[in-house]
């Protein structure tokens, strides 16, 4: 059954960009691979459950979001 929660799969979000801040700071840096690396994650620690679709969105959400003033291009 795919995981279409927002509450769980952000909660997943959450903890893998705590644990990989690399990929973040990469990410940020404007290196697109390191993000599906990040949604490979989530994936993983969903066990495949999580709607990749939500899982993306979420990201990209959070992701936009503590980068401070200017976004991503801070």
């Amino acid at each position: 059954r795919q995981v279409s929660d927002a509450g769980a799969i952000e909660a997943m979000v959450d903890e893998v960009l705590a644990g990989n801040a690399k990929q973040v700071e990469d990410y940020r840096a404007g290196k697109e691979k390191a993000f599906n690396s990040l949604v490979g994650q989530v994936m993983k620690a969903s066990r495949g459950k999580a709607n990749p679709g939500q899982v993306n969105e979420i990201l990209k959400r959070k992701l936009g979001e503590d980068a401070g003033p200017g976004g991503l291009a801070s």
